[in-house]
């Protein structure tokens, strides 16, 4: 299978730089699967292009899988088309050969890296389960302008009719690093099959390579669906991430119009600081901010050597690129960059990273769930995460009256799924606590008002058994 790159970006030469492959070379690389080679049959300054082709050993494929043939053997698994045709095979490939490309990186021309380029992909042969129609439907709305030729099935029986193969040109000025993305996120969507098992691993991939353009798909449902193999439990995890991730993200004016609500009361600063000062007192070392945004708590965090490691865990990718721009994490010194770490979650997951870990933050996190998703998350953050200290705030809706024209209506934000009274909040969080072994003690966060309290409510849960007021 063959794919090929060109771009008539001047000098076009520096597409060798982007693939950390130089056009004067021919490369071969050794895969599970068969062997990778990379050429350039054109390297001009007006014009070059890059060509991938892959060389799957399917007979060798199967020996390795099976130990040695079989008597009774499917003969499927021998005479099909995955050498020839591009697939999952053809991803693996991208993500192994080109893997630097695919991430965005380029110590040699940094500022290529983001650089929108005329690039044009063409693939030999591409399987699509679905036709034209379904090709058009995945790519256009990316961006994509698409030449498809569709084969017959047999030149000499042409009244077999067409088979679902395409010669594939997709043309479209991006970076790099979104065509490859794009190409390795569809293939094995458009062909509708993996060659290797499909986990909880997938999910993870799909949401790194879909961060910045599947929650707008309008396809994304059956994108999630075929990437993932089918498989309805990992789909729907993948998708309820996805939402969660778009309504954060399509929402980000509306986080701004709180922040200008509550700046008049410095209440976001005060938040921190008395979190801060929490896991302080409580004599945590390894800290978790859940939920952590840009990155403003992990900021005081940092600042305090108490706290040898911090992880920062949010359910959108783009925003905590964000918070790695903001903390300025590449220029952190070493024994910095040691103590903190980043990486995507849900809340709604039980995820074994988050295990181990002295006290957890969750400020202004839960309002934006949906309550029906609250079960959940009680039981990830209690049961399975299980830090002996979580610190948690939230608004309190009695407060808002202080604030004038709220824009999001009778909430803050226009992304909160609900906001608590006084007394709901502490209804609530007694009983999280009653139920999984914790205390609670509950503080008001900014100044209070008579008869509506604060304007947000802070509550700290003990494991039972530790006091942080006794450390």
């Amino acid at each position: 299978m063959l794919l090929t790159i060109s771009t008539t970006y001047s000098p076009a030469t520096d597409l060798g730089y982007l693939l950390h492959k130089h056009p004067a070379r021919i490369q071969s690389f050794t895969l599970p699967f068969g062997q990778a080679h990379v050429f350039y049959p054109e390297a001009r300054t007006e014009k070059c292009t890059a060509a991938l082709l892959l060389d799957v050993d399917s007979v060798g494929l199967i020996r390795r899988s099976r130990g040695q043939f079989a008597e009774n053997f499917a003969l499927s698994q021998y005479v099909n088309d995955r050498p020839y045709v591009a697939s999952s095979f053809l991803s693996v490939a991208i993500s192994r050969v080109f893997g630097s490309a695919l991430s965005g990186k380029c110590k040699e021309r940094p500022e290529l890296v983001k650089t929108e380029i005329p690039l044009s992909a063409s693939l030999s042969i591409l399987p699509c389960r679905g036709g034209e129609k379904l090709l058009r439907r995945l790519f256009e709305p990316l961006g994509y302008t698409i030449e498809a030729e569709r084969h017959t099935l047999n030149t000499r029986f042409p009244e077999w009719g067409d088979s679902r193969y395409f010669t594939v040109t997709l043309e479209k000025t991006c970076s790099l690093s979104e065509l490859l993305t794009h190409l390795y996120v569809l293939m094995p969507v458009l062909d509708d099959e993996k060659h290797y098992w499909v986990g909880d691993a997938e999910v993870a991939k799909l949401l790194k390579h879909g961060n910045n353009w599947l929650t707008a798909h309008p396809e994304q449902e059956s994108i999630v669906l075929r990437y993932l193999k089918h498989q309805r439990k990992l789909t729907r995890e993948a998708l309820a991430q996805l939402r969660e991730d778009d309504a954060q993200e399509t929402d980000e004016s509306g986080q701004a119009q709180e922040e200008q609500v509550e700046e008049r009361i410095g209440l976001n600063e005060v938040r921190l600081a008395m979190v801060t000062e929490v896991l302080k007192q409580c004599d945590a070392r390894r800290v978790l901010d859940l939920g952590c945004g840009e990155g403003k708590l992990l900021r005081k965090l940092l600042a305090e050597e108490q706290f040898e490691e911090i992880v920062g865990m949010d359910v959108s990718h783009r925003i905590l690129k964000i918070a790695q721009e903001r903390l300025h994490y590449d220029r952190l010194p070493d024994k910095q960059k040691k103590r903190l770490r980043l990486f995507q979650g849900s809340l709604g997951y039980r995820d074994k990273r988050l295990s181990g870990y002295d006290a957890a933050a969750v400020i202004e996190v839960i309002e934006h769930l949906d309550v029906p998703r609250l079960a959940a998350f009680e039981r990830v953050i209690f049961e399975f995460t299980c830090p002996r200290t979580v610190v948690l705030t939230t608004p309190n809706i009695e407060y808002n009256v202080k604030f004038e024209n709220l824009e999001a209506g009778p909430f803050r934000h226009r992304d909160h799924r609900f906001e608590w009274t006084r007394n709901e909040f502490q209804s609530w969080a007694s009983d999280v606590a009653k139920r999984f072994g914790y205390t609670v003690a509950f503080h008001p966060i900014g100044p209070e008002s008579e008869g509506v309290g604060p304007p947000t409510q802070m509550a700290v849960f003990t494991r039972e058994g530790y006091d942080y007021k006794d450390s």
